[in-house]
């Protein structure tokens, strides 16, 4: 299993995902391959996230993120994509999904909404999207990261 060690200082929990990672997969619009690069940005202020999406032979998604401290003190993520959206959430108690997970929730026009983050045992980690109904939690994406060299 990779190493899934937290840093230090208040973003220190998403230490495990800096770097740069991958995932091939399909979908209902073809073969997707999406990269996610984390690092750390204005004195470590923040984290950034950097997700490129490409679908099928000719579409492509981006999406910019900041993860910080507000003035509350809370972990929140500001989120913006090249569809023109943009969104804001709260870190959340995920460990439903995994006792190592970090997600987010975030209100959305459809419902609330979250997204995780844990380790794989063999390499890279997991990330789900998923949706709050009256039944639970509805996953409508799953991705299996790996590091890219």
């Amino acid at each position: 299993m990779m190493s899934w060690k937290k840093g230090r200082g208040k973003l220190g929990i998403l230490a495990p995902l800096l770097g740069q990672w991958r995932v091939e997969t399909k979908s209902d619009l073809g073969k997707v391959i999406c990269t996610r690069n984390f690092s750390r940005v204005l004195d470590g202020k923040y984290v950034r996230l950097e997700a490129n999406w490409q679908i099928g032979s000719d579409k492509s998604y981006d999406e910019i993120s900041m993860i910080g401290v507000d003035k509350d003190k809370q972990i929140k993520f500001w989120s913006f994509t090249s569809d023109g959206k943009n969104s804001h959430g709260v870190l959340a108690e995920v460990r439903d999904l995994h006792p190592l997970a970090i997600g987010f929730e975030a209100q959305m026009e459809a419902g609330l909404a979250r997204m995780a983050y844990w380790p794989d045992e063999t390499a890279g980690f997991h990330w789900v999207v998923e949706s709050k109904s009256k039944k639970g939690w509805n996953r409508f994406v799953a991705h299996h990261y790996l590091p890219m060299l």
